[in-house]
């Protein structure tokens, strides 16, 4: 597929290249920002705020708030079709806090949360692309309505089912999903997985445990025979299956019997109907755990994603813009920092990847899950990795963070700007390209009907991660930076 208007396609291409050469300092303070302000999922308030204040800045209509998810937002620019959406995540981790630059492990404030998975330079490359793309619609006068959508709490899979489920990808022609990564991949086909989130809650009575335990219902005792029941039935799961789950309530103290306890699940597989089948398991051991001990169970799905897929055609667009942005070119300090730390962490020291291999066929299914599932079976949908991390280094890890408010992360940052506008600018050029894409989208689907894994009636939850939040953002408010992106 080649763009209608080849003159034009030059033209904007040496656009975008000039612009993000001229606000690379700005795209690597939209990320060096969002890094120290490190807010958990639902919390993200310091950095909802930067993001959709730059985006006011270059001329974007901002709506805040959408999907009853008080840090996610819709910006817009343009009207008109074809219509394109850019989106991503920009939530932190618990108990991750780490000082970048560094290639040992060192809190920036001992046990708060921090990006570890470099969500915060999933910012700076959906800003950078969007304003690029903003001013090159502006000054070459194209048709069309960019839509560019921040994503609250990726981490617990909230955000995106709620918007695609509320509507706000309805009329979504093709979108692209920037997320970061150790090289460069856009693949198509089944990328992630399947996953429900679910709480569930037992209500018991408390008593005093030694004097008269005859008289509690032990809540407690319900979340432990519950996971020794998932843990009997994990022999008889599927290969595709998986589960894992945290306690996030489970009691106050030995001699009081807990009131109430809770466990949460997340019940992946390879597709939608598989993880469904999981968490419907899981309700039948869980009321059978809450007859045991003689206590209530209540159950709250808190999240559910459909697995994420990639359409072939704006694989390919992507792919296309790849190799001609190239790989960042890395310093020696860069690279030697790189085979420091992958050391320091136990890793092959190998350095950071140097040449850009596109790989043959579809992409291989991953265990992860991502909650832009829902979009790619709503609309033809890309997911750009881009080569922001140290390669050999697992996420959710200090060694994962020490990079992400470096020169490496800034200059792959901006050559995934200059790649996601470059793409989202060509389906404004060339309708033929976005009418290719629906195509092969509705191919690709096979008929597959998709509908929300979630309760028409299930609400965000709002207050996740607020308690956290409260007790660390006044120590972290130490630490953010005083500069402020500016783009020019």
């Amino acid at each position: 597929m080649r763009m209608a208007n080849a003159a034009g396609a030059n033209d904007i291409a040496e656009f975008v290249r000039d612009y993000v050469e001229r606000n690379r300092r700005a795209i690597a303070l939209v990320g060096d920002n969002v890094f120290y302000f490190g807010e958990l999922g639902m919390q993200e308030f310091e950095t909802m705020g930067l993001l959709t204040g730059v985006l006011e800045q270059g001329g974007f209509k901002v709506e805040r708030g959408i999907a009853g998810l008080p840090t996610g937002f819709c910006a817009t620019f343009g009207e008109g079709g074809p219509v394109v959406a850019l989106h991503t995540e920009y939530d932190a981790v618990p108990d991750n806090s780490q000082v970048s630059g560094v290639t040992r492990q060192q809190s920036i404030v001992e046990g708060a949360p921090g990006h570890c998975e470099g969500h915060n330079v999933n910012a700076a490359v959906l800003v950078g692309a969007a304003m690029a793309s903003a001013a090159a619609m502006k000054r070459h006068g194209l048709k069309g309505t960019l839509k560019v959508f921040g994503g609250p709490a990726e981490e617990q899979l909230i955000g995106r089912p709620y918007m695609v489920r509320d509507g706000w990808f309805d009329d979504v022609d093709v979108a692209f999903h920037d997320h970061i990564s150790s090289d460069y991949e856009a693949g198509y086909g089944i990328i992630q997985s399947a996953l429900i989130s679910a709480k569930f809650t037992f209500h018991g009575e408390s008593a005093h445990a030694g004097t008269a335990p005859w008289k509690g219902r032990d809540a407690l005792d319900a979340v432990v025979l519950m996971d020794g029941g998932m843990a009997q039935y994990r022999e008889h799961m599927a290969p595709s299956s998986r589960m894992q789950r945290s306690f996030p309530e489970a009691g106050d103290q030995p001699n009081v019997t807990a009131r109430i306890a809770s466990a949460w699940w997340y019940f992946r597989d390879a597709d939608a109907e598989g993880a469904r089948k999981l968490f419907e398991q899981a309700q039948k051991i869980a009321r059978g755990a809450a007859m045991m001990t003689d206590t209530q169970v209540e159950t709250e799905i808190l999240a559910a994603v459909w697995p994420l897929r990639g359409n072939r055609t704006l694989a390919d667009l992507v792919w296309r813009h790849i190799e001609s942005v190239g790989m960042p070119a890395w310093s020696e300090e860069e690279q030697a920092f790189a085979r420091e730390l992958q050391a320091n962490s136990g890793a092959k020291a190998e350095g950071l990847r140097t040449r850009v291999a596109r790989p043959a066929g579809e992409a291989k299914q991953r265990w992860s899950a991502n909650d832009a599932g829902d979009v790619s079976w709503k609309t033809p949908m890309c997911k750009f990795y881009y080569p922001a991390m140290v390669p050999n280094l697992a996420a959710h890890h200090w060694a994962a963070g020490a990079p992400l408010a470096t020169s490496i992360a800034h200059k792959a940052a901006a050559a995934a700007a200059r790649i996601l506008a470059g793409a989202a600018l060509e389906c404004f050029l060339d309708p033929a390209l976005v009418a290719q894409a629906r195509r092969t989208f509705e191919d690709e689907l096979g008929g597959a009907a998709y509908r929300s894994l979630l309760p028409p009636e299930q609400k965000p939850p709002v207050d996740l991660n607020r308690r956290t939040m409260e007790i660390f953002r006044p120590m972290m408010a130490a630490h953010y930076l005083k500069d402020k992106p500016v783009f020019v």
